[in-house]
């Protein structure tokens, strides 16, 4: 909880909004300790009484204009609900990028489109390159991995999550071609171009329609790519597991 002072006239804060989750707003008065109510001017204009039944029912705190659009969620002064989706909504429609940093975390946001950012020459400009010195890319957290399990001798797993519709097959394929590319394989692709031939296979088996992606991955994969000495691609191999049978029940006509 931040301090009471905080809350001073001027300071930003969030409040709850039916349609839109969060608004953003301003307050026209000092919070004093005991009061019940908050002066607020929201976005729009409106002026709103906000109910205060104690400390703990303060709105959260607004971050400073000059963090807006900050390409780590870590470096907000404030880390709550309404400052994370803020902050990546600006960095989807003003700064036109789809991944933000939460520390060693990447977050990624499915644009639904083809985006030009994944390109041999983008693959060049990452390769080598520390991941506090690049903007957020899907191939910053592969560098990461890559020049890790060389330098240690060790492995390394990358972890792709999210909902249904969120891109992670798509992510680990991209994560696949920077490994081809920059583990100097003699066919560059042909370890990725493998790996993914299989999913057709995998795909009429284990997926179904949702509400939200109609071909929906409803099982996990595991895929381990193997380095030689030199950190060229030897091989890979795939295990699936949590096959979700109850969505698999019939054979589209």
């Amino acid at each position: 909880m931040a301090t009471l002072e905080l809350y001073s006239k001027g300071a930003n804060v969030w409040v709850p909004d039916p349609d839109a989750v969060w608004v953003s707003a301003q307050l026209l008065q000092d919070y004093r300790p005991g009061e019940k109510h908050l002066l607020l001017q929201l976005s729009n204009g409106n002026e709103v009484r906000y109910p205060v039944g104690s400390p703990s029912d303060l709105p959260p705190l607004g971050n400073p204009d000059i963090l807006e659009g900050e390409n780590d969620l870590t470096a907000l002064s404030f880390l709550h609900e309404p400052a994370v989706l803020h902050n990546l909504r600006v960095r989807f429609l003003d700064y036109s990028s789809i991944y933000t940093y939460c520390g060693i975390v990447l977050v990624a946001i499915n644009p639904y489109d083809q985006l030009p950012i994944y390109g041999e020459e983008v693959i060049d400009a990452y390769s080598g390159q520390d991941m506090a010195d690049m903007e957020p890319h899907i191939f910053s957290v592969a560098e990461e991995a890559y020049r890790t399990m060389i330098r240690s001798g060790k492995n390394q797993s990358i972890i792709i999550s999210g909902e249904s519709g969120s891109g992670k097959t798509v992510s680990a394929k991209f994560t696949m071609r920077y490994f081809a590319v920059v583990g100097g394989a003699a066919q560059q692709t042909s370890v990725e171009e493998r790996v993914l031939a299989s999913n057709p296979i995998m795909e009429s088996i284990g997926n179904a329609k949702t509400t939200r992606n109609d071909n929906s991955s409803r099982f996990g994969k595991y895929i381990e790519i193997g380095f030689g000495r030199k950190g060229d691609i030897i091989g890979a191999n795939m295990r699936t597991y949590l096959l979700e049978k109850s969505r698999v029940v019939f054979q589209v006509n």
